[in-house]
Protein backbone atom coordinates (compact mmCIF):
# COMPACT_ATOMS: atom_id res chain seq x y z
CA UNK A 1 0.00 0.00 0.00
CA UNK A 2 1.17 3.54 -0.81
CA UNK A 3 0.12 7.05 0.14
CA UNK A 4 -1.41 7.44 -3.32
CA UNK A 5 -5.01 6.20 -3.13
CA UNK A 6 -7.87 5.19 -5.38
CA UNK A 7 -9.47 8.63 -5.05
CA UNK A 8 -6.19 10.22 -6.18
CA UNK A 9 -6.11 7.98 -9.27
CA UNK A 10 -9.55 9.32 -10.29
CA UNK A 11 -8.46 12.93 -9.74
CA UNK A 12 -5.28 12.32 -11.74
CA UNK A 13 -7.28 10.87 -14.62
CA UNK A 14 -9.76 13.75 -14.64
CA UNK A 15 -6.95 16.34 -14.64
CA UNK A 16 -5.47 14.94 -17.87
CA UNK A 17 -8.57 16.28 -19.69
CA UNK A 18 -9.10 12.94 -21.44
CA UNK A 19 -11.36 12.43 -24.44
CA UNK A 20 -13.88 10.09 -22.80
CA UNK A 21 -15.10 7.65 -25.41
CA UNK A 22 -16.43 5.39 -22.66
CA UNK A 23 -19.20 5.22 -20.09
CA UNK A 24 -20.85 6.95 -18.23
CA UNK A 25 -22.85 8.94 -20.73
CA UNK A 26 -22.33 12.27 -18.99
CA UNK A 27 -18.62 12.05 -19.98
CA UNK A 28 -17.61 13.88 -16.81
CA UNK A 29 -19.24 17.11 -18.00
CA UNK A 30 -22.34 17.30 -15.87
CA UNK A 31 -25.84 15.97 -15.29
CA UNK A 32 -29.36 17.43 -15.21
CA UNK A 33 -29.22 17.32 -11.41
CA UNK A 34 -26.68 20.11 -11.05
CA UNK A 35 -25.76 19.19 -7.48
CA UNK A 36 -24.00 16.11 -8.90
CA UNK A 37 -21.82 18.05 -11.34
CA UNK A 38 -18.85 18.30 -8.99
CA UNK A 39 -18.70 14.49 -8.88
CA UNK A 40 -19.06 13.95 -12.61
CA UNK A 41 -15.32 14.11 -13.47
CA UNK A 42 -14.64 11.31 -10.96
CA UNK A 43 -17.53 9.13 -12.05
CA UNK A 44 -15.78 6.88 -14.55
CA UNK A 45 -15.71 3.23 -15.56
CA UNK A 46 -13.13 0.44 -15.54
CA UNK A 47 -9.97 1.89 -17.09
CA UNK A 48 -6.27 1.14 -16.81
CA UNK A 49 -5.51 4.36 -14.90
CA UNK A 50 -8.39 3.97 -12.43
CA UNK A 51 -8.87 0.29 -11.65
CA UNK A 52 -11.48 -2.43 -11.79
CA UNK A 53 -13.58 -3.62 -8.85
CA UNK A 54 -13.34 -7.17 -10.19
CA UNK A 55 -9.69 -6.89 -11.16
CA UNK A 56 -6.64 -7.12 -8.93
CA UNK A 57 -3.35 -5.41 -8.09
CA UNK A 58 -4.61 -1.89 -8.78
CA UNK A 59 -5.55 1.23 -6.84
CA UNK A 60 -9.01 -0.12 -6.09
CA UNK A 61 -7.82 -3.39 -4.57
CA UNK A 62 -5.25 -1.47 -2.56
CA UNK A 63 -8.05 0.73 -1.22
CA UNK A 64 -10.07 -2.27 -0.10
CA UNK A 65 -7.04 -3.88 1.53
CA UNK A 66 -6.64 -0.70 3.57
CA UNK A 67 -10.18 -1.14 4.95
CA UNK A 68 -9.45 -4.72 5.96
CA UNK A 69 -6.13 -3.71 7.54
CA UNK A 70 -7.64 -0.95 9.70
CA UNK A 71 -10.47 -3.25 10.89
CA UNK A 72 -8.09 -6.14 11.60
CA UNK A 73 -9.74 -8.39 8.99
CA UNK A 74 -8.17 -10.45 6.20
CA UNK A 75 -10.12 -9.15 3.21
CA UNK A 76 -12.68 -6.49 2.26
CA UNK A 77 -14.85 -5.62 -0.71
CA UNK A 78 -16.72 -2.43 -1.61
CA UNK A 79 -20.49 -2.76 -1.98
CA UNK A 80 -22.44 -0.15 -3.95
CA UNK A 81 -25.64 -2.09 -3.27
CA UNK A 82 -25.60 -1.65 0.50
CA UNK A 83 -25.32 -4.40 3.08
CA UNK A 84 -27.85 -6.40 1.07
CA UNK A 85 -25.05 -6.96 -1.45
CA UNK A 86 -22.67 -7.71 1.41
CA UNK A 87 -24.96 -10.35 2.91
CA UNK A 88 -25.43 -12.08 -0.43
CA UNK A 89 -21.65 -12.08 -0.78
CA UNK A 90 -21.18 -13.74 2.62
CA UNK A 91 -23.76 -16.43 1.87
CA UNK A 92 -22.19 -17.10 -1.53
CA UNK A 93 -18.78 -17.29 0.09
CA UNK A 94 -19.52 -19.50 3.09
CA UNK A 95 -22.58 -21.66 2.30
CA UNK A 96 -23.70 -24.17 -0.29
CA UNK A 97 -27.21 -24.70 -1.74
CA UNK A 98 -29.22 -26.94 0.57
CA UNK A 99 -27.24 -26.02 3.70
CA UNK A 100 -28.93 -25.72 7.08
CA UNK A 101 -28.07 -22.48 8.86
CA UNK A 102 -28.83 -21.27 12.36
CA UNK A 103 -30.56 -17.95 11.73
CA UNK A 104 -31.27 -15.04 14.03
CA UNK A 105 -35.03 -14.46 13.76
CA UNK A 106 -34.43 -10.72 14.17
CA UNK A 107 -32.88 -10.46 10.73
CA UNK A 108 -33.38 -8.13 7.79
CA UNK A 109 -35.63 -9.21 4.94
CA UNK A 110 -32.65 -9.28 2.56
CA UNK A 111 -31.36 -12.31 4.47
CA UNK A 112 -34.67 -14.09 3.89
CA UNK A 113 -34.44 -13.27 0.19
CA UNK A 114 -30.90 -14.64 0.13
CA UNK A 115 -32.09 -17.90 1.70
CA UNK A 116 -34.68 -18.28 -1.06
CA UNK A 117 -32.23 -17.53 -3.86
CA UNK A 118 -29.45 -19.76 -2.52
CA UNK A 119 -31.72 -22.55 -1.21
CA UNK A 120 -30.72 -22.30 2.45
CA UNK A 121 -32.79 -23.88 5.21
CA UNK A 122 -33.14 -21.92 8.46
CA UNK A 123 -33.29 -23.15 12.01
CA UNK A 124 -34.59 -20.11 13.87
CA UNK A 125 -32.54 -18.70 16.71
CA UNK A 126 -35.04 -16.94 18.96
CA UNK A 127 -33.96 -14.11 21.23
CA UNK A 128 -35.27 -13.49 24.75
CA UNK A 129 -38.17 -11.03 24.72
CA UNK A 130 -38.25 -8.05 27.07
CA UNK A 131 -41.98 -7.62 27.78
CA UNK A 132 -41.56 -4.30 29.58
CA UNK A 133 -39.49 -2.70 26.80
CA UNK A 134 -41.22 -4.59 23.95
CA UNK A 135 -37.96 -5.49 22.21
CA UNK A 136 -35.81 -8.54 21.65
CA UNK A 137 -32.70 -8.74 23.81
CA UNK A 138 -29.26 -10.01 22.83
CA UNK A 139 -28.73 -13.50 21.42
CA UNK A 140 -27.74 -15.88 24.21
CA UNK A 141 -24.62 -18.04 23.74
CA UNK A 142 -26.36 -20.92 25.55
CA UNK A 143 -29.10 -20.95 22.90
CA UNK A 144 -26.52 -21.03 20.11
CA UNK A 145 -24.79 -23.96 21.82
CA UNK A 146 -28.08 -25.82 22.31
CA UNK A 147 -29.24 -25.46 18.72
CA UNK A 148 -25.88 -26.37 17.22
CA UNK A 149 -25.89 -29.52 19.36
CA UNK A 150 -29.42 -30.34 18.17
CA UNK A 151 -28.55 -29.58 14.53
CA UNK A 152 -25.07 -30.93 13.80
CA UNK A 153 -25.86 -30.56 10.08
CA UNK A 154 -25.78 -26.73 10.40
CA UNK A 155 -22.89 -25.07 8.56
CA UNK A 156 -23.25 -21.46 9.70
CA UNK A 157 -24.70 -19.18 12.37
CA UNK A 158 -26.08 -15.85 11.13
CA UNK A 159 -26.62 -13.02 13.62
CA UNK A 160 -27.63 -9.36 13.52
CA UNK A 161 -25.80 -6.91 15.76
CA UNK A 162 -26.64 -4.19 16.46
CA UNK A 163 -30.37 -4.39 15.85
CA UNK A 164 -32.44 -1.44 14.65
CA UNK A 165 -33.09 -0.68 18.33
CA UNK A 166 -29.38 -0.59 19.10
CA UNK A 167 -29.21 -3.93 20.94
CA UNK A 168 -25.71 -5.41 20.76
CA UNK A 169 -24.95 -9.11 21.00
CA UNK A 170 -21.47 -9.78 22.49
CA UNK A 171 -19.78 -12.09 20.01
CA UNK A 172 -16.66 -13.40 21.75
CA UNK A 173 -18.26 -16.45 23.38
CA UNK A 174 -20.44 -17.17 20.36
CA UNK A 175 -17.33 -17.10 18.14
CA UNK A 176 -15.74 -19.71 20.39
CA UNK A 177 -18.88 -21.88 20.27
CA UNK A 178 -19.01 -21.72 16.48
CA UNK A 179 -15.35 -22.57 16.16
CA UNK A 180 -15.77 -25.55 18.49
CA UNK A 181 -18.67 -26.85 16.38
CA UNK A 182 -16.83 -26.20 13.12
CA UNK A 183 -19.39 -23.73 11.72
CA UNK A 184 -19.04 -20.25 10.28
CA UNK A 185 -20.21 -17.13 12.12
CA UNK A 186 -21.64 -14.54 9.73
CA UNK A 187 -22.85 -11.18 10.99
CA UNK A 188 -25.18 -8.55 9.61
CA UNK A 189 -23.50 -5.49 11.09
CA UNK A 190 -25.32 -3.05 8.80
CA UNK A 191 -25.94 -0.65 11.68
CA UNK A 192 -22.46 -1.08 13.19
CA UNK A 193 -20.00 0.62 10.84
CA UNK A 194 -19.19 3.16 13.57
CA UNK A 195 -18.72 0.71 16.44
CA UNK A 196 -14.90 0.47 16.36
CA UNK A 197 -14.86 4.25 16.81
CA UNK A 198 -17.16 4.40 19.85
CA UNK A 199 -17.00 1.18 21.90
CA UNK A 200 -15.28 1.64 25.24
CA UNK A 201 -13.43 -1.67 25.16
CA UNK A 202 -9.85 -2.87 24.76
CA UNK A 203 -8.37 -1.92 21.39
CA UNK A 204 -8.05 -4.89 19.04
CA UNK A 205 -7.54 -3.15 15.69
CA UNK A 206 -6.09 0.11 14.37
CA UNK A 207 -9.43 1.94 14.66
CA UNK A 208 -10.29 0.85 18.20
CA UNK A 209 -12.39 -2.14 19.23
CA UNK A 210 -13.83 -4.12 16.31
CA UNK A 211 -16.58 -6.36 17.78
CA UNK A 212 -16.59 -8.45 14.60
CA UNK A 213 -12.85 -9.16 14.47
CA UNK A 214 -13.11 -12.93 15.13
CA UNK A 215 -16.15 -13.59 12.91
CA UNK A 216 -15.81 -15.33 9.58
CA UNK A 217 -17.60 -12.51 7.80
CA UNK A 218 -19.45 -9.26 8.43
CA UNK A 219 -21.05 -6.54 6.34
CA UNK A 220 -21.34 -2.94 7.56
CA UNK A 221 -23.39 -0.16 5.98
CA UNK A 222 -21.10 2.85 5.94
CA UNK A 223 -24.00 5.00 4.74
CA UNK A 224 -26.02 4.35 7.90
CA UNK A 225 -23.69 5.74 10.57
CA UNK A 226 -20.66 7.24 8.79
CA UNK A 227 -20.34 10.19 6.38
CA UNK A 228 -20.80 8.16 3.21
CA UNK A 229 -23.31 8.21 0.32
CA UNK A 230 -26.47 6.12 0.38
CA UNK A 231 -26.04 2.46 -0.65
CA UNK A 232 -22.35 2.30 0.27
CA UNK A 233 -21.22 -0.61 2.41
CA UNK A 234 -18.17 -2.79 3.00
CA UNK A 235 -18.15 -6.56 3.41
CA UNK A 236 -15.17 -8.07 5.25
CA UNK A 237 -14.04 -11.62 5.94
CA UNK A 238 -11.37 -13.65 7.71
CA UNK A 239 -9.37 -16.57 6.35
CA UNK A 240 -10.51 -15.57 2.87
CA UNK A 241 -8.44 -14.00 0.07
CA UNK A 242 -9.35 -10.87 -1.86
CA UNK A 243 -9.86 -13.01 -4.96
CA UNK A 244 -12.33 -15.28 -3.13
CA UNK A 245 -14.45 -12.45 -1.73
CA UNK A 246 -14.42 -10.74 -5.14
CA UNK A 247 -15.63 -13.92 -6.86
CA UNK A 248 -18.41 -14.44 -4.31
CA UNK A 249 -19.65 -10.87 -4.69
CA UNK A 250 -19.73 -11.10 -8.48
CA UNK A 251 -22.64 -13.58 -8.31
CA UNK A 252 -25.20 -10.99 -7.20
CA UNK A 253 -23.51 -7.60 -7.70
CA UNK A 254 -23.60 -5.08 -10.51
CA UNK A 255 -20.85 -5.08 -13.13
CA UNK A 256 -21.20 -1.28 -13.29
CA UNK A 257 -20.40 -0.10 -9.76
CA UNK A 258 -20.41 3.63 -9.09
CA UNK A 259 -16.83 4.88 -9.07
CA UNK A 260 -17.97 8.03 -7.25
CA UNK A 261 -19.41 5.89 -4.44
CA UNK A 262 -16.24 3.79 -4.25
CA UNK A 263 -14.12 6.94 -4.19
CA UNK A 264 -16.21 8.12 -1.24
CA UNK A 265 -15.41 4.86 0.58
CA UNK A 266 -11.71 5.32 -0.19
CA UNK A 267 -11.68 8.87 1.23
CA UNK A 268 -13.75 7.75 4.22
CA UNK A 269 -11.16 5.15 5.17
CA UNK A 270 -8.42 7.79 5.34
CA UNK A 271 -10.62 10.01 7.55
CA UNK A 272 -11.67 7.45 10.16
CA UNK A 273 -9.32 8.77 12.86
CA UNK A 274 -10.79 12.25 12.48
CA UNK A 275 -14.33 10.84 12.58
CA UNK A 276 -13.44 8.91 15.72
CA UNK A 277 -12.67 12.20 17.47
CA UNK A 278 -15.91 13.72 16.17
CA UNK A 279 -17.83 10.80 17.67
CA UNK A 280 -16.49 11.31 21.21
CA UNK A 281 -18.94 14.07 22.25
CA UNK A 282 -21.78 12.27 20.45
CA UNK A 283 -21.43 9.32 22.83
CA UNK A 284 -21.67 11.70 25.77
CA UNK A 285 -24.69 13.52 24.35
CA UNK A 286 -26.50 10.24 23.78
CA UNK A 287 -25.80 9.11 27.35
CA UNK A 288 -27.11 12.41 28.71
CA UNK A 289 -30.29 12.18 26.61
CA UNK A 290 -30.88 8.69 27.99
CA UNK A 291 -30.67 10.07 31.51
CA UNK A 292 -33.14 12.88 30.83
CA UNK A 293 -35.73 11.22 28.60
CA UNK A 294 -37.50 7.81 28.60
CA UNK A 295 -34.97 5.43 27.01
CA UNK A 296 -34.66 1.79 26.12
CA UNK A 297 -32.09 0.52 28.61
CA UNK A 298 -29.81 -2.48 28.85
CA UNK A 299 -26.28 -3.70 29.39
CA UNK A 300 -25.40 -3.99 25.70
CA UNK A 301 -26.44 -0.89 23.75
CA UNK A 302 -25.07 0.98 20.76
CA UNK A 303 -23.61 4.11 22.41
CA UNK A 304 -25.07 6.33 19.66
CA UNK A 305 -28.51 4.80 19.07
CA UNK A 306 -31.12 6.81 20.99
CA UNK A 307 -34.39 4.90 21.41
CA UNK A 308 -37.25 6.50 23.32
CA UNK A 309 -39.73 4.16 24.98
CA UNK A 310 -43.10 5.89 25.21
CA UNK A 311 -46.80 5.18 25.42
CA UNK A 312 -47.42 6.13 21.78
CA UNK A 313 -44.43 6.08 19.44
CA UNK A 314 -46.39 7.13 16.38
CA UNK A 315 -47.73 10.19 18.18
CA UNK A 316 -44.31 11.30 19.43
CA UNK A 317 -42.82 10.85 15.95
CA UNK A 318 -45.60 12.92 14.40
CA UNK A 319 -45.07 15.67 16.97
CA UNK A 320 -41.34 15.75 16.27
CA UNK A 321 -41.94 15.88 12.53
CA UNK A 322 -44.33 18.78 13.02
CA UNK A 323 -41.33 20.61 14.52
CA UNK A 324 -39.06 19.68 11.60
CA UNK A 325 -37.35 16.77 13.37
CA UNK A 326 -37.41 13.44 11.54
CA UNK A 327 -36.52 10.26 13.47
CA UNK A 328 -35.22 7.14 11.72
CA UNK A 329 -38.34 5.14 12.59
CA UNK A 330 -41.14 4.66 15.06
CA UNK A 331 -43.41 1.84 16.18
CA UNK A 332 -46.14 1.46 18.73
CA UNK A 333 -43.96 2.23 21.75
CA UNK A 334 -40.60 3.41 20.37
CA UNK A 335 -39.03 6.26 18.46
CA UNK A 336 -35.55 5.57 17.08
CA UNK A 337 -33.05 8.41 16.56
CA UNK A 338 -29.61 7.79 15.06
CA UNK A 339 -26.86 10.09 16.26
CA UNK A 340 -23.64 10.22 14.23
CA UNK A 341 -20.43 12.23 14.00
CA UNK A 342 -22.29 14.64 11.71
CA UNK A 343 -24.59 15.76 14.53
CA UNK A 344 -23.76 18.82 16.58
CA UNK A 345 -24.54 19.89 20.12
CA UNK A 346 -27.09 22.34 18.69
CA UNK A 347 -28.82 19.44 16.93
CA UNK A 348 -29.13 17.52 20.19
CA UNK A 349 -30.37 20.61 22.00
CA UNK A 350 -33.01 21.10 19.33
CA UNK A 351 -34.26 17.57 19.92
CA UNK A 352 -34.21 18.14 23.68
CA UNK A 353 -36.26 21.34 23.35
CA UNK A 354 -38.89 19.51 21.32
CA UNK A 355 -39.10 16.71 23.91
CA UNK A 356 -39.34 19.28 26.69
CA UNK A 357 -42.16 21.05 24.87
CA UNK A 358 -44.17 17.83 24.90
CA UNK A 359 -43.30 17.08 28.55
CA UNK A 360 -41.10 14.03 28.04
CA UNK A 361 -38.30 15.25 30.29
CA UNK A 362 -37.72 13.00 33.33
CA UNK A 363 -40.53 10.66 32.28
CA UNK A 364 -40.03 7.01 33.09
CA UNK A 365 -39.98 4.58 30.15
CA UNK A 366 -43.46 3.32 29.36
CA UNK A 367 -43.86 -0.38 30.15
CA UNK A 368 -46.44 -1.96 27.84
CA UNK A 369 -45.82 -5.62 28.82
CA UNK A 370 -46.66 -6.92 25.35
CA UNK A 371 -46.19 -10.53 24.32
CA UNK A 372 -43.42 -11.46 21.90
CA UNK A 373 -44.26 -11.54 18.18
CA UNK A 374 -45.75 -14.94 17.32
CA UNK A 375 -43.61 -17.52 15.53
CA UNK A 376 -45.17 -18.83 12.29
CA UNK A 377 -45.27 -22.48 11.30
CA UNK A 378 -43.18 -23.42 8.26
CA UNK A 379 -44.64 -25.70 5.55
CA UNK A 380 -42.18 -25.14 2.67
CA UNK A 381 -38.55 -24.19 2.22
CA UNK A 382 -37.91 -20.49 1.52
CA UNK A 383 -36.86 -21.28 -2.05
CA UNK A 384 -39.81 -23.59 -2.80
CA UNK A 385 -42.25 -20.95 -1.57
CA UNK A 386 -40.54 -18.00 -3.22
CA UNK A 387 -40.51 -19.63 -6.65
CA UNK A 388 -43.84 -21.51 -6.39
CA UNK A 389 -46.81 -20.40 -8.52
CA UNK A 390 -48.45 -17.70 -6.41
CA UNK A 391 -51.49 -15.45 -6.27
CA UNK A 392 -52.67 -12.42 -4.36
CA UNK A 393 -54.94 -12.83 -1.36
CA UNK A 394 -56.59 -10.24 0.87
CA UNK A 395 -55.05 -10.29 4.31
CA UNK A 396 -58.37 -10.91 6.06
CA UNK A 397 -58.71 -14.16 4.07
CA UNK A 398 -55.10 -15.25 4.45
CA UNK A 399 -55.41 -17.42 7.57
CA UNK A 400 -54.05 -20.88 6.77
CA UNK A 401 -52.20 -19.70 3.64
CA UNK A 402 -48.47 -20.17 2.98
CA UNK A 403 -46.83 -16.90 1.98
CA UNK A 404 -44.60 -16.58 -1.07
CA UNK A 405 -43.04 -13.24 -0.10
CA UNK A 406 -41.49 -11.49 2.86
CA UNK A 407 -44.05 -9.62 4.97
CA UNK A 408 -42.06 -7.04 6.88
CA UNK A 409 -42.93 -3.51 8.02
CA UNK A 410 -40.16 -1.19 6.84
CA UNK A 411 -38.29 0.05 8.73
CA UNK A 412 -36.99 -2.02 10.47
CA UNK A 413 -37.51 -4.64 7.72
CA UNK A 414 -37.61 -7.61 10.10
CA UNK A 415 -40.08 -10.15 8.68
CA UNK A 416 -43.19 -11.13 10.60
CA UNK A 417 -43.73 -13.91 8.05
CA UNK A 418 -41.22 -15.13 5.48
CA UNK A 419 -41.60 -17.33 2.36
CA UNK A 420 -42.79 -20.82 3.29
CA UNK A 421 -44.47 -19.78 6.55
CA UNK A 422 -48.18 -19.85 7.33
CA UNK A 423 -50.37 -16.96 8.45
CA UNK A 424 -52.48 -18.08 11.41
CA UNK A 425 -54.91 -16.08 13.57
CA UNK A 426 -52.21 -14.87 15.94
CA UNK A 427 -50.03 -13.70 13.04
CA UNK A 428 -53.01 -11.94 11.47
CA UNK A 429 -53.84 -10.11 14.70
CA UNK A 430 -50.20 -9.09 15.10
CA UNK A 431 -50.09 -7.69 11.55
CA UNK A 432 -53.23 -5.67 12.25
CA UNK A 433 -51.63 -4.31 15.40
CA UNK A 434 -48.60 -3.17 13.42
CA UNK A 435 -49.84 -1.27 10.39
CA UNK A 436 -51.65 -3.64 8.05
CA UNK A 437 -55.28 -3.37 6.95
CA UNK A 438 -57.78 -6.15 6.22
CA UNK A 439 -57.92 -5.11 2.56
CA UNK A 440 -54.13 -5.30 2.09
CA UNK A 441 -53.04 -8.08 -0.23
CA UNK A 442 -50.27 -10.61 0.31
CA UNK A 443 -48.72 -13.11 -2.06
CA UNK A 444 -49.48 -16.73 -1.16
CA UNK A 445 -48.58 -19.98 -2.87
CA UNK A 446 -51.06 -20.95 -5.59
CA UNK A 447 -52.28 -24.09 -3.83
CA UNK A 448 -53.26 -22.17 -0.71
CA UNK A 449 -54.57 -19.21 -2.72
CA UNK A 450 -57.37 -21.47 -4.01
CA UNK A 451 -58.52 -22.46 -0.55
Amino acid sequence: MTDHCFYDSLVDYAETNPLRLHMPGHKGKGMPMEEWNALAPLDVTELAPTGNLYGSDDWLEDSQRRWAWEWGMDSAFYCTGGSTQGLFTLFSLFTQPGDTILMDRVSHKSIHNAMALLDLHPVWLNRPWDMAQCIHKAVQPEEVERLLTEHPEATAVVLTTPTYYGILTPLEEICDICRRHGVRLLVDGAHGAHLPLVLDKKQNCLLGHNPYINCDGVTVSTHKTLPAPGQTAVVMANRVTMAEIRRASALTSTTSPSFAMMAALDKLCSCMWKIREQYRPVVEWCAEMRRRYPPVTGEWLDPCRLVFQVENGERLSKRLQDMGIYPEMEDRHHVVAILTAADTEDDVRRLARALNFYNYKDKAPYEAHLEAPPMPERTMSPRAARFAPAGKCQLERAVGRTVAEVIAPYPPGVPVVSPGEVIDKKILAYLYDLCYDKSDTVLVTKETAKQ
